[in-house]
């Protein structure tokens, strides 16, 4: 059980709590250069500067949108011509189209914004109109932070994570050393949405019917009885996924995508709503495998884990000795009808066509095209994002936007959890691998490219 350290949401090219000199029109660092800036590290070596720990603290620290940047570069390896396939010998991502290059405008004003939003409600069959989802919507968020805080100290971070996931209807990669709440974080969120949890251990042993289920024979009656597996539940955590086998992993690929299972030729519908929490362990790699991209692109989020301040970790042991962790739980949980009334408010939160445009820049600008390339991005970057990604932040930008009581997106909630959103859709070359390029300082160089609405 633990907490995540205070700190503010890093900006283009910044470190995180710390405005950048010269406003928006300053250059990001050279991502991998000698002396360069890197993202501060809120855990172990290696491990990036957290998101933001709440909504409210990333509007502080990213509360003005930037004008038109220089065009920001990461260090070119050499200046040789591309080629296909790159150091490590595997084939290079296709190159983004240049025909139709993808553009931002204006964005309208907020009466603006909020007029379509309501036109849009409207032509769904909302009569109340947007704002009667945003109420509704923030008596049960409340409720949900109320349930968190009593299990677990601080991690608004993971909270706000979990929660947006869950909105959006996605998936989440919890990554971290042991010991960071992740279960217990897990058991809380089924809890305060009275959804039905199942944890299951990965191991090199475990094989796709110990997850799905499989048909039993009933001696008595000669027949064969299916029995489902645990991965039939609201809320399923996969507790270092990494260690499973790569035929394990592809059964739990299809309840993740397709929301069923398969088992004897009978298709099994999984309950609504359904989320899988999946964690692995950085440190350890004897007995682990590699999850295949596929996979990890079908996680909406993948969430970095630091350790807790040291005010919070007494906080911990102050509860542990008093016994207030053991305690009912005291606040009335949702229902899980609340979580799907949530899932689609979310998807009724208006994204004007500017914000759309917005994205899809950043989108081909991660696979080297977009309105203001990166220079030096091939050289860092073997792939982008997919249109996947694109979509994941799109659908993360309108749960942020409902919690944040906004019937509409601005690109504040497009920013606010762009790390964990991209982080694992980026497939880094043998040389920024070796190099110790972070993920998050190339995400940090794309966005300061692509000129804010």
């Amino acid at each position: 059980m633990s907490t995540q350290p205070d700190q503010g949401a890093p900006m283009s090219g910044g470190q995180p709590g710390q405005p950048v000199p010269g406003g928006r029109h300053a250059h990001p660092p050279q991502v991998g250069q000698p002396g360069a800036a890197r993202p501060a590290t809120g855990g172990p070596e290696g491990y990036p500067g957290p998101v933001p720990p709440s909504i409210p603290a990333a509007r502080a620290a990213a509360s003005a949108p930037p004008a038109v940047p220089p065009a920001p570069s990461l260090p070119p390896r050499s200046a040789e011509p591309p080629r296909t396939t790159d150091e490590s010998g595997y084939g290079s991502a296709p190159a983004a189209p240049t025909e139709e290059p993808a553009t931002t405008g204006p964005l309208p004003s907020r009466e603006a914004l909020k007029r379509e939003a309501r036109a849009a409600s409207v032509g769904r069959g909302a009569p109340d109109g947007p704002e009667a989802d945003v109420e509704r919507a923030g008596a049960l968020l409340r409720r949900v932070a109320e349930i968190f805080s009593q299990r677990v100290v601080g991690q608004s971070q993971l909270r706000v994570a979990l929660v947006t996931t869950l909105m959006a209807g996605g998936h989440v990669l919890l990554e971290s050393v042991p010991g960071l709440a992740k279960t217990t974080a897990a058991q809380t969120l089924a809890s305060a949405v009275s959804g039905s949890f199942h944890r299951i251990q990965c191991t090199p042993d475990l094989m796709p019917n110990d997850i799905v289920g499989t048909q039993i024979l009933n001696y008595a009656t000669g027949e064969m009885t299916t029995q489902l597996g645990p991965v039939h539940a609201n809320i399923v955590l996969l507790d270092e996924i990494n260690r499973s086998s790569a035929k394990t992993q592809s059964a739990m690929l299809e309840a993740m995508q397709e929301r069923q299972t398969s088992i004897g030729g009978v298709v099994y519908p999984l309950p609504h709503p359904f989320m899988v929490l999946a964690t692995q362990n950085p440190i350890e790699e004897e007995g682990t495998y590699v999850l295949p991209e596929a996979q990890m692109d079908r996680f909406l989020l993948k969430e970095v884990l630091a350790y807790p301040r040291p005010s919070e970790e007494a906080d911990v042991l102050d509860r542990i000795s008093n016994g207030s962790f053991d305690r009912p739980i005291t606040s009335a949980p949702i229902s899980t009808q609340d979580v799907e009334w949530l899932q689609g408010a979310a998807e009724r939160v208006y994204v004007d066509p500017v914000i759309k445009h917005y994205i899809v820049a950043l989108i081909n600008t991660s696979r080297g095209g977009g309105p203001r390339p990166v220079a030096g991005l091939d050289a860092q970057v073997r792939v982008g994002a997919s249109p996947r990604g694109g979509i994941a932040l799109m659908k993360v930008a309108q749960a942020i936007a409902l919690q944040e009581g906004r019937t509409y997106v601005i690109p504040d909630d497009v920013r606010l959890l762009r790390h964990a959103v991209l982080r694992h859709r980026l497939v880094l070359t043998y040389d920024a691998l070796a190099d110790g390029v972070p993920p998050e300082a190339i995400i940090d160089a794309i966005f300061a490219a692509v000129p804010t609405p």
